[in-house]
């Protein structure tokens, strides 16, 4: 009835989650913590951020793209106005490389992991998993204490190249092979399943509101080499729907984890180590929760 507040239905936090990401390449990264961020489901506690692949043709953006993710992160915060903004956390500038002295994301990801809280604690992470690896070296105590998901890895049972395992393989292997961290893994024949029309992206979210505009921004100054065609994939997103919509919707598959070989490609079984496969994703709970919140931010009625 018109003039009576509006009565929602009844939803408890369910998690707390670390978002790892490489903010500073693709704009999916950012629409990921976006939503992470506005979701009721989740609290978000810590934002950790990752380098980008090193590119001999754009050095100087290679040094310092953990730092551009951090600042670009932070800018987003800003401007969706978190009551209680987590902290964003620099990694390392050097995916591949293990570095004599811990970053300062990898000791901000084992003092959240080692603290004490009723709620259970999910790593989600949408680029290389450096961080993560670091953070195993520095305490492997917190393999116990945390669900990962990870976007990326080849497609089972093949394998093969792909973005966030290529740039850091010796980080993913870590994790995979010599942890027992339990391990959600959407590779990219799954995470290519969350494409969005750009048509549905300017009209939902170039002039919804100042999150709105910053997001799309973002995707307005692809690199030249990209050839924009009718939809641009959304491979983070995942991360949301599988710790604060539902997994009932998806399918995945318990299978042995395997070895990963230089070449990206997936080996030997690795005897007692079990991980989640994701193939199948429900795109539409995702985006249509997305647009969903964006629009109840912009009006003023997220909590």
């Amino acid at each position: 009835m018109a003039g009576h507040p509006l009565r929602r239905i009844p939803q408890k936090t369910s998690a707390r989650v670390i978002i790892d990401n490489d903010f500073a390449g693709d704009p999916d990264g950012l629409v990921a913590l976006a939503h992470q961020l506005l979701t009721p489901k989740t609290r978000t506690v810590l934002v950790t951020c990752s380098a980008l692949a090193p590119r001999s043709s754009d050095p100087a953006i290679t040094r310092r793209s953990a730092a551009d993710a951090k600042q670009l992160a932070e800018k987003l915060i800003g401007i969706a106005g978190i009551a209680t903004p987590p902290p964003v956390v620099i990694g390392s500038e050097n995916p591949g490389v293990a570095e004599a002295a811990p970053s300062p994301a990898a000791r901000a990801i084992v003092a959240e992991a080692m603290r004490e809280d009723p709620l259970p604690l999910v790593f989600t992470c949408g680029g290389p998993l450096t961080n993560l690896a670091a953070a195993l070296r520095l305490e492997p105590a917190i393999a116990k204490r945390m669900t990962v998901i990870w976007i990326g890895g080849g497609n089972y049972p093949a394998g093969g190249w792909e973005y966030n395992l290529a740039t850091d393989l010796p980080a993913a292997r870590a994790v995979i092979e010599q942890s027992a961290v339990p391990l959600w893994q959407v590779p990219q024949g799954a995470y290519r399943q969350m494409q969005a029309s750009v048509a549905e992206m300017t009209d939902q979210l170039a002039t919804l509101s100042p999150l709105g505009a910053f997001l799309y921004d973002r995707f307005t100054t692809p690199p030249e080499f990209i050839h924009v065609a009718g939809a641009w994939p959304l491979g983070d997103s995942p991360t949301v729907l599988l710790t604060a919509l539902s997994s009932e919707s998806s399918h995945y598959t318990e299978t042995t984890a395997r070895q990963i070989g230089p070449d990206y490609t997936y080996g030997e079984p690795i005897a007692g180590r079990t991980i989640r496969v994701y193939d199948t994703l429900d795109a539409r709970l995702t985006f249509s929760d997305f647009t969903a919140l964006m629009r109840l931010h912009a009006a003023g009625q997220l909590g």
